[in-house]
């Protein structure tokens, strides 16, 4: 679904609650680039990849979404400007992905393959993972439809969300 021009992009940064040295730097470059075009930058609000973003998201200006797998917001990261607690547990991944114009997927764990899985589903549109496992069909083949990329910038880029 394209962007409402009446609102900001909203881009979802998804990734491990806890992370490698280089995919908090993946996320970290990510979220920053992202704030400079302007996007809210939505994550699960809580550490690793989702706090990478934020924090250079925030740092940059940007607006950050935390969408909370707890029903209040004691554990949401310091650099969220928005915590939306959800009581959801893992099922909060349903809304990140919802509220994302595309999602940006760093590294991998069992919550991230959930929501490259959701975005899917949903039809969002790119999904662009960095890093992080890689998907087969039955006959061995790689899974169309996911923008593998190597770097933050083609990350960005490869949303399609700006010229």
């Amino acid at each position: 679904m394209p962007p409402d021009a009446r609102v900001p992009v909203q881009v979802a940064v998804c990734g491990p609650g806890e992370c490698t040295e280089r995919e908090w730097d993946h996320a970290h470059r990510t979220g920053s680039l992202l704030a400079a075009r302007g996007a809210v930058v939505v994550c699960g609000g809580h550490g690793g990849v989702m706090a990478a973003a934020a924090a250079s998201a925030r740092a940059a200006g940007g607006i950050t979404v935390g969408i909370l797998p707890e029903a209040d917001r004691a554990a949401a990261g310091p650099d969220l400007a928005v915590a939306l607690p959800t009581g959801l547990g893992q099922a909060r991944n349903a809304l990140i992905v919802n509220a994302a114009d595309a999602v940006i997927l760093v590294g991998g764990s069992w919550g991230t393959l959930s929501e490259l899985a959701l975005a899917m589903r949903r039809g969002t549109v790119p999904v662009v993972q960095l890093g992080g496992w890689r998907i087969h069909d039955p006959d061995g083949h790689p899974l169309g439809g996911i923008v593998h990329v190597a770097d933050p910038e083609d990350a960005v880029r490869a949303t399609g969300l700006w010229p």
